[in-house]
């Protein structure tokens, strides 16, 4: 149940592939509480982002997760099993091309109004005056550009490629936000200007978990808190890969694929063990499941879910708000923003 008299509140989700389904159970518990209005999100934190920045409340938040069949995830080519992953990856750079996924956020976000960023617009006048216009909304995905080596945080750098924020399909940046690299296949990003053509893979490879991105700029202190929400603070051994059977791939590709899946997963644990930053983020335990164990089963989600529920609820009962601003803001208590 949704409380009427909820608090504002940011939030960020990490990316995890299938881990992802822990933070369904997290956001549950995050929104019965807090209204959240702005939503980052990377990889599989990028699509729950997306519904919670369309307004969801829990129920719905909850419904939506249910329809997505993960067995479809790892879709096909072509009707040729072995053969065809093969050449996708040969050929495309994935071993799947991620039309599945794609078309399911396209769909379930137009269900709810959501087509373009242009319908996830902001307006606030308190906002940090340092954000420009093409910085004001509720969504925030991030991708990587590995053509121009850089991060992208969509739709905030669409004009850099001379495009319209406004006017670009929320269920693209979410799709290039989830190009695990060599598991689905990288997207297209075309500068109309100039006609180069820029390769977009996964947003974790830079940064899986942005929690940092709405932070002030001034000087005045934060309205409301920021909290992030990530699936696992270690790399396992089960973690450590992307393509899955790792023991099966030759010496070489065993080395690239743990460097990619070290990549999408490890490579903000030393941002996130600052003090104050683990006063605002929680991480749920996710361990026994794989980033790409698209074949779980119900009682493993079921599992997932319930973790990130538990997970929530001990952040919550732990949470001060007030001595957030007071040690990491420099707030003193008398002139804390009601």
């Amino acid at each position: 149940m949704t409380s009427p008299d909820r608090l504002p509140a940011d939030l960020v989700l990490e990316g995890g592939g299938v881990k992802g389904i822990a933070l369904v159970g997290a956001v549950v518990e995050l929104v019965g509480r807090y209204r959240f209005e702005r939503v980052a999100g990377s990889s599989a934190g990028a699509v729950l982002a997306a519904f919670v920045a369309a307004g969801l409340d829990a129920d719905g938040v909850r419904e939506r997760a249910a329809r997505l069949d993960y067995d479809r995830v790892p879709d096909a080519w072509a009707p040729v099993p072995v053969l065809a992953p093969a050449v996708g990856l040969l050929t495309r750079s994935g071993l799947h091309p991620g039309r599945y996924v794609t078309e399911w956020v396209r769909r379930e976000l137009a269900d709810l109004g959501v087509r373009t960023f242009g319908d996830l617009r902001r307006e606030d006048p308190g906002d940090d005056p340092a954000l420009a216009p093409w910085q004001r909304y509720h969504l925030v995905v991030t991708a990587t550009d590995v053509t121009r080596g850089r991060l992208l945080r969509l739709p905030w750098d669409y004009r850099e490629y001379g495009l319209d924020p406004d006017a670009q399909p929320v269920a693209d940046a979410v799709r290039a936000s989830l190009s695990i690299p060599f598991l689905f296949a990288p997207r297209q990003l075309r500068d109309p200007r100039t006609g180069r053509r820029s390769t977009l893979v996964d947003g974790g490879v830079l940064s899986n978990f942005p929690v940092e991105v709405f932070d002030r700029t001034d000087a005045t202190a934060p309205r409301w808190p920021t909290f992030g929400v990530g699936v696992g603070d270690t790399l396992s051994d089960e973690d450590v890969s992307v393509f899955g059977h790792r023991r099966l791939l030759p010496p070489p590709l065993r080395l690239l694929d743990s460097l990619v899946a070290t990549s999408v997963t490890g490579r903000d644990r030393t941002y996130l063990a600052q003090p104050c930053v683990r006063r605002r983020a929680f991480s749920v335990d996710t361990t026994g499941t794989g980033l790409t164990d698209f074949d779980v089963g119900a009682a493993e989600r079921a599992r997932l879910v319930t973790a990130g529920q538990r997970a929530a609820r001990e952040f919550l009962a732990g949470w001060d708000w007030a001595g957030y601003l007071r040690d990491c803001r420099g707030v003193p208590t008398s002139s804390q923003p009601g």
